[in-house]
C-alpha cells in the first residue's frame, strides 16, 4: 500500500524517471488524485495617480510685495491646495478563480517539474528554476537644505522700527544682489574671480541669498509629492466614464464625490470578435493558458487627454490548450507562460 506523498508548499514536481501524459481538469483536486493546481491570470489595470500637496505661507513683507518689488500675484492669505500632476497605467495579473486547473499525476508516473508563482499563476513547465533577482533599494536622496532668510539680513534692516521700513531696506538689498550678479557676468566687478569655478560659485552664492529675501515677500510653498493607486478590472468596454474625482481643495475623491471635478475613463477592445466554438473543441484537456485580446486606455480631465496607451487584456481574450500528446516519454517538451497575462511565450522540444 502507497503511503501519501506530500505536496510541497512550492507546488514543484520533479520528473525522476519519464514524463507522463497529462491529464488537466478544471477545477481543484478529486478525491485521492495527486498533482497540481494551477490558475491562469487575468487582467487588473494598476492606476497611479502622481498629486501634489501644496501648502503655501505667506512671508512677512507679503503686502509690501508690489510696492517695492513690483510683484502683484503675491498673496497675503495661507493656502493649501492639490495639484494633479499625472497618471501612469500598467496591466498586472491576478488569480482567476473562474480558470483554475488540476494536473493529475496518473498511476507509476510523475508529473512534469511546474513552476507557479506565489499566487499559483503557471510560469513554465520542465525549465530550469533560477532564483528571483534580488530587488535594487533606491538610496535616499539627501535633504535640500533650506535657507533662514533672516540670516541675510543686515544690521539696518534689523533694527528698523516699522515693519514697512524693514521691507523697504529688504529689497533694496535683493537690488544691490542683482546688481552685483550683474556686474560678475559682464566681467565688471571690482574683484572678478580667478576662473570659471570661482565664478559660478559667486554666482550660486548671490542666488542663494537673493532667493531666500524674496521668500520674505513671496512666502514659501512647501509641496509634498504623493502617488495614489486605484485598481480596476476591465471586464468590459468603458465611454468616457468617471472614475474618480478630482479637486484642487480636496485631492482625489471617489467617483460618486460631486465636490470635484470629473476625470474620465474610457477603454475600447481591440480584438476581433472571437469565432464561434467549435463542438469538436469541448471538453478539450490539456494545458490551458491565455491568448489575451488588447484593449486602448485613455484618461481624459478637464478635456485634456492625460494618459493614452495599449495593454493586453486576458478578459477580452480566450483560453486555449496544449495537447497532453506533448507530455509523452519520447520527450521533453520546455514551456514558458506569461505570468502576468498567462500567455504562451515559448516551446521547445529536447
Amino acid at each position: 500500500m502507497r503511503k501519501p506523498i506530500a505536496l510541497p508548499v512550492s507546488l514543484l514536481f520533479v520528473a525522476t524517471a519519464v514524463y507522463a501524459q497529462t491529464e488537466v481538469i478544471s477545477g481543484v483536486t478529486r478525491g485521492k488524485d495527486f498533482g497540481v493546481v494551477y490558475t491562469l491570470p487575468r487582467t487588473e489595470m494598476k492606476i497611479d495617480v502622481k498629486v501634489t500637496r501644496v501648502i503655501y505661507t505667506p512671508g512677512e513683507f507679503s503686502r509690501y510685495a508690489d510696492r517695492y518689488l513690483r510683484l502683484s500675484d503675491v498673496s497675503g492669505e495661507p493656502e493649501q491646495y492639490w495639484e494633479l500632476n499625472g497618471m501612469v497605467v500598467s496591466s498586472i495579473g491576478v488569480p482567476d478563480n473562474k480558470n483554475t486547473y488540476f494536473v493529475k499525476m496518473k498511476d507509476k508516473t510523475v508529473a512534469p517539474l511546474m513552476e507557479l508563482t506565489e499566487d499559483g499563476i503557471v510560469k513554465s513547465i520542465n525549465m530550469p528554476i533560477g532564483n528571483a533577482p534580488a530587488e535594487k533599494k533606491e538610496q535616499a536622496k539627501p535633504a535640500k537644505k533650506t535657507l533662514n532668510p533672516k540670516d541675510f539680513l543686515t544690521e539696518e534692516i534689523l533694527m528698523a522700527n516699522s515693519t514697512a521700513k524693514m521691507a523697504e531696506l529688504t529689497a533694496r538689498e535683493i537690488y544691490n544682489i542683482r546688481e552685483s550678479r550683474n556686474a560678475l557676468v559682464r566681467g565688471q566687478a571690482d574683484n572678478m574671480p580667478k576662473d570659471g569655478e570661482q565664478l559660478k560659485l559667486m554666482l550660486n552664492v548671490l542666488d542663494e541669498q537673493e532667493n531666500a529675501m524674496l521668500e520674505l515677500f513671496t512666502g514659501v510653498r512647501s509641496k509634498e509629492e504623493k502617488v495614489i493607486t486605484i485598481t480596476l478590472t476591465p471586464d468590459r468596454e468603458q465611454d468616457n466614464e468617471v472614475f474618480l474625482r478630482f479637486s484642487r481643495k480636496l485631492g482625489v475623491l471617489a467617483a460618486n464625490d460631486l465636490a470635484g471635478e470629473p476625470v474620465y475613463l474610457t477603454i475600447k477592445s481591440l480584438t476581433p470578435p472571437p469565432l464561434p466554438e467549435d463542438n469538436d473543441k469541448k471538453g478539450v484537456s490539456g494545458i490551458a493558458y491565455n491568448v489575451p485580446g488588447r484593449a486602448g486606455i485613455r484618461i481624459v480631465y478637464k478635456n485634456n487627454k492625460i494618459f493614452e496607451g495599449e495593454f493586453p487584456v486576458t478578459q477580452f481574450g480566450t483560453v486555449e490548450y496544449l495537447a497532453p500528446a506533448l507530455f509523452n516519454k519520447n520527450s521533453t517538451i520546455k514551456v514558458t507562460f506569461n505570468p502576468v497575462t498567462g500567455a504562451l511565450i515559448k516551446v521547445d522540444r529536447e
